[in-house]
């Protein structure tokens, strides 16, 4: 029962609200934190840096395969109980990834560790604000919450830059020890929901919703190095088409056979993992198609911006971070100020304002873009953005638990935090990809057309090129063609290419965000015209 309004108990509710938004704070930072920082690790650990990509990729898989199973754990041995299980094992998994010698161990503490203890936390968060707080309450708390998570991908650069640059990588992970000790102390203050009849976890349903998503989401994030359709050279295939093809169609069919398991349970009166009947609900559909257009175009955007920054303006980590901050000053506003200033708003209108924002951001910083611009062109843009992540994120946690029963809320956080996966996984993969082939084609058009590159240097560049450009800085391509032997002419067109090549291939992932934001559109008419009441005492 959500505690009622007093002076203690309003303090105790701003504690309970801490905890769960510094557990999301906490699960999102790794997505981002050590990005700006690989290579570093890498020589640390005594691995290369697609060891290193590797295991966050792997951390990745692990919370895709049991975010659903997790969110049943909650439903099993208490909620309250499973998000401080989860963060247990994700403070030793952190405290393994801090002491890790090399890269084996790396991989215990950080993708297996800390994935098991994000499958347990995320959705139990999802269930806990539904119990702590007054079902008009909520959107406020889910705002709050789901902001902290934004916040955290964004500020995460910039954090692992400094511990980086002046401290240590490994120091990062320490602090997150820390915070996970904060978070337990503060979770004294947490009201569990009562738990009824304890049901049998669905050991047929966890190994197929697992292997489903896990094979799916792992076919979506070797698309860059393999291709999604037409295999690169040296790729894999089979029958002539990329693995990932393969990779996603296999997982789908498990996701299916899955539905099919669950509906079986459900007729023979069995405790499914999932209620499969959930999908015929059109306000909880609606809400996890907008969870995942808004996290496909938020890590889309997370993707592309640090990279124009970082790479074509060539800005330290410190500095990157710093120009991505505005973004979370309106996400913070807009999550906080919508639910605190306009509780009575319709989430529909507040969901398609916060979508349009995600738009027209897209598309002015695609326009801004250019190979004369400077970093200050990003601000605008990221302002529109945040104020669209954070207009989302005022609603669309209140709408998809306020669409079931309150005893499936920790299922629906695990079904939503499953769904954010795979939409943030799809917009970094389509981002990169649609990035990097846009910046082939220009970069060999330019090439081509150069009167200033002679013809055999023409041929060798777009035989070795088919597999894609990689997204050189011009100190990085210079430094390529010196040790390659070119001429001053060639090195000087070359670098002209490169750096008109690299806008095209952001504009172009940027054009797909905004394609993306503008297909979700279409969604809205799902999230319901009102906001959820309380209908008991």
């Amino acid at each position: 029962m959500a505690p009622r309004a007093g002076t203690s108990e309003s303090a105790a509710t701003r504690i309970v609200l801490l905890a769960l938004a510094a557990g999301q704070f906490l699960m999102a930072l790794d997505s981002s934190v050590m990005n700006v920082s690989i290579a570093t690790v890498a020589e640390d650990v005594g691995t290369t840096v697609t060891g290193v990509q590797g295991a966050i990729t792997a951390y990745t898989l692990v919370m895709a395969m049991f975010m659903i199973p997790g969110g049943k754990v909650g439903a099993l041995i208490g909620r309250k109980r499973a998000f401080m299980i989860g963060c247990v094992i994700y403070g030793c998994g952190s405290l393994t990834t801090a002491l890790a010698p090399n890269l084996p161990v790396l991989l215990l503490g950080w993708s297996f560790l800390e994935g098991i203890g994000a499958a347990l936390i995320l959705p139990a968060i999802v269930a806990l604000v539904a119990s702590n707080f007054a079902t008009e309450r909520r959107p406020a708390a889910y705002g709050l919450v789901a902001a902290a998570g934004a916040v955290a991908i964004a500020v995460g650069p910039l954090i692992g830059g400094v511990a980086t640059t002046y401290f240590s990588w490994r120091w990062v992970f320490a602090g997150e020890v820390v915070m996970v000790l904060g978070i337990l102390v503060l979770a004294g203050r947490i009201t569990d929901a009562l738990i009824g009849e304890r049901p049998r976890i669905d050991l047929v349903g966890t190994v197929l919703s697992a292997l489903g998503l896990g094979i799916f989401v792992y076919g979506v994030l070797r698309s860059d190095e393999w291709g999604w359709f037409q295999p690169k050279p040296d790729a894999p295939s089979w029958l002539g088409v990329s693995l990932v093809v393969w990779f996603m169609l296999a997982g789908l069919l498990l996701v299916w056979l899955f539905l099919r398991w669950e509906a079986r349970m459900v007729k023979r009166r069995r405790e499914p993992l999932v209620d499969p009947g959930m999908l015929h609900n059109k306000q909880l559909t609606g809400g996890l198609t907008m969870f995942f257009f808004q996290y496909l175009v938020q890590m889309g955007v997370f993707f592309v911006v640090p990279l124009y920054l970082s790479v074509a303006l060539g800005l330290s980590a410190l500095k990157t971070g710093a120009r991505i901050l505005p973004l979370s000053v309106t996400l913070l506003a807009a999550a906080i100020l919508i639910p605190r200033y306009f509780p009575d708003v319709s989430p529909r209108r507040v969901v398609r304002l916060g979508t349009l924002a995600l738009l027209a951001g897209a598309v002015v910083l695609m326009a801004a873009l250019d190979a004369d611009a400077g970093a200050e062109v990003v601000t605008l843009p990221l302002l529109l953005i945040g104020l669209g992540m954070g207009a989302l994120a005022s609603q669309l946690g209140s709408v998809t638990v306020s669409a079931v029963p309150e005893a499936q809320s920790a299922e629906v956080g695990g079904v939503q935090n499953a769904v954010t996966n795979l939409g943030a996984s799809i917009g970094t993969a389509l981002a990169g990809s649609i990035m990097i082939a846009a910046l082939t084609s220009s970069f060999l058009t330019s090439v081509e057309q150069n009167p200033a590159i002679p013809s055999e240097v023409k041929s060798r560049a777009t035989v070795e090129l088919e597999s894609g450009v990689p997204f050189l800085s011009d100190a990085q391509l210079e430094s390529a063609l010196d040790d390659a032997g070119t001429s001053n002419k060639v090195t000087e067109a070359a670098l002209d290419a490169n750096d008109e090549a690299r806008i095209d291939g952001l504009r172009a992932a940027l054009a797909i965000l905004a394609f993306a934001a503008l297909l979700a559109m279409f969604f809205t008419s799902r999230i319901p015209k009102t906001q959820p009441r309380s209908t008991g005492p």
